[in-house]
């Protein structure tokens, strides 16, 4: 049924990543609801909407990265595209910038 999807450990750690941070955001709102906040986002914002734009962000990090690393191989004359891994801690911390300062 999965056979079409490549489910590599980074990929798999990504979304158990988004899974445990929906079941977190789902427990903190029941616990603690939220309000809305300025940050440096252009609009008034609220955890959930916070985590949506730090979540589309994250991925299009992921993507740029992966798409990217043949280029980056070249520009940086590296024996071997750079680690996946790369991409996912950038794309966390963009995460955990939005969430914290957005």
């Amino acid at each position: 049924m999965f056979d079409w999807m490549v489910w590599t450990t980074p990929v798999a750690v990504f979304f158990s990543c988004i899974a445990l941070m929906l079941v977190g955001m789902t427990l903190w709102e029941i616990r603690s609801p939220t309000v809305l906040r300025k940050g440096f986002l252009p609009i008034a914002t609220t955890r959930g909407d916070r985590l949506f734009i730090g979540l589309l962000s994250a991925a299009y990090v992921n993507l740029a990265f992966v798409g990217l690393g043949e280029k980056l191989m070249q520009w940086f004359s590296l024996d071997a595209e750079p680690s996946v891994w790369i991409g996912f801690a950038l794309s966390m911390a963009l995460l955990a910038l939005i969430m914290r300062k957005g």
